[in-house]
């Protein structure tokens, strides 16, 4: 595998969005993208898997983010996979970082290959605040941005909500702060957790 230079290593962070064709996992991508780039000010490149993957197999966003100039715009080494199914886990767990960052949906992932993931419930989250599971991947970036940080909730929201179908607007924002809550409150878990052991 090509080696960067350690310069450009450090300001770049990738991001692969996972799970099956019709999960919307392009879409947040391309939110992901928007809110960064536009809103955050980052240097941002955005691709996309399409093919058999639309059908209801594995796939995938790549978000590449810089401080810096992005000489190369896809993913090599995933600093965080968020999966959605078992399939798209399985598939692209080896692509992550060994220090990188994994965020499951625990809904359908069961087999977690890292007791150092975050596992949480998306979909059921979806259902549970917008009444569909058509904006899981709303509740799954809202979690995204609390866990790590690389985009503000406030800059997300913006982009979600400028892009919601009319009439959906509340509901995505629900979603969005649903999985931004859940995000944060799996953190002070694992912080009390840290200050315990």
């Amino acid at each position: 595998m090509k080696k960067q230079n350690k310069k450009e290593n450090d300001a770049r962070f990738e991001v692969r969005l996972s799970g099956s064709g019709g999960q919307g996992l392009i879409f947040a991508g391309v939110l992901l993208s928007e809110a960064v780039g536009v809103y955050g000010g980052k240097n941002v490149t955005q691709t996309q898997s399409y093919g058999p993957e639309a059908r209801g197999g594995a796939s995938r966003s790549d978000v590449v983010i810089s401080e810096g100039t992005i000489y190369y715009p896809k993913a090599m080494e995933l600093d965080l996979l968020m999966a959605l199914t078992q399939e798209a886990c399985d598939k692209y767990y080896a692509d992550l970082k060994e220090d990188g960052i994994l965020i499951v949906d625990s809904t359908y992932v069961r087999l977690v290959p890292t007791d150092r993931a975050y596992c949480l419930e998306f979909t059921r989250a979806a259902r549970r605040v917008a009444g569909t599971p058509v904006v899981t991947n709303v509740v799954a970036l809202g979690a995204l941005s609390a866990i790590t940080g690389i985009v503000d909730i406030n800059n997300l929201e913006k982009v979600v909500l400028g892009r919601a179908p009319r009439g959906t607007e509340d509901k995505n924002k629900a979603a969005l702060h649903e999985g931004y809550r859940m995000g944060q409150e799996l953190l002070k878990q694992r912080e009390a957790e840290k200050a315990v052991t």
